[in-house]
């Protein structure tokens, strides 16, 4: 299998204003992939549940524009994985940004920020985020012309340890017969809701046809195991410094 660069074993910071990168002389390892994990980009509304998963479109362009900066490139989870599988080359520093659930701003602020750059994303697809007025099969539509590919994400987001076998089958197979039903692309990558899964899960998630799974397990992508691939979060505030910070610390 051939190897390539690990895409962030060689940054460190030159922290200037919001933030430049410097390469790092350290040699780098194999394999290994920087995947990171967004939800909202915009500002927390008053009273937000989980205000940390609103990412400011300001933020996520500086921390786009560092990642440019230092030399990587955004892929998809199935470039990934055709590397791995020594079907395919990868840049030179890839880096795959996943966004989880589906939220409109997904598509009037992430997708421009990355289609100015020709860069695409995964969309991690809650079916039932898919609702008249605020996110819909039309966004979705636009993020797939776009070159964004889709990852099944269950319909409900429960916790898939608490189902029953009838319900899991439904939540995991089901949400990827539904996305592929509706959009007519492959769908390949599950996530895991809430990063919520065990044997009985991953079981599941095999036996549905997909290709590997994202967690949010901290750490980066590995060819160890494709179903557990860990990922990056990316919080509010995190700017390009604490961007710089969570990939440098994990090489």
């Amino acid at each position: 299998m051939p190897g390539f660069p690990l895409v962030v074993a060689a940054i460190a910071l030159a922290l200037q204003g919001a933030g430049t990168a410097q390469p790092d002389p350290r040699p780098p390892r194999v394999g290994e992939v920087p995947v990171l994990m967004f939800h909202v980009i915009a500002d927390p509304p008053r009273g937000a549940a989980w205000p940390h998963l609103y990412v400011s479109r300001s933020e996520l362009a500086a921390q786009i524009d560092w990642l440019a900066r230092a030399g990587f490139t955004a892929v998809g989870l199935s470039d990934v994985l055709r590397h791995w599988q020594g079907r395919g080359r990868l840049p030179r520093r890839p880096v795959v940004l996943t966004f989880d659930d589906g939220h409109r701003s997904i598509v009037t602020a992430a997708l421009p920020l990355l289609r100015a750059r020709g860069w695409i994303a995964v969309l991690n697809l809650k079916l039932g985020n898919l609702e008249p007025g605020s996110f819909t099969d039309r966004d979705v539509r636009e993020l797939v012309a776009a070159g964004w590919e889709l990852g099944a994400h269950t319909f409900t987001h429960p916790d898939l340890r608490s189902l029953g076998d009838g319900a899991l089958e439904r939540e995991v197979a089901g949400s990827r017969r539904e996305i592929r039903r509706r959009f007519g692309v492959p769908v390949d990558f599950f996530c895991y809701p809430a990063g919520h899964y065990d044997d009985r899960v991953v079981t599941a998630v095999r036996r549905a046809g997909f290709l590997g799974a994202t967690t949010t397990d901290a750490g980066l992508a590995t060819p160890d195991d494709p179903f557990r691939l860990k990922r990056v979060r990316v919080s509010r505030g995190d700017g390009v410094r604490g961007l710089a910070s969570a990939l440098r610390a994990r090489t």
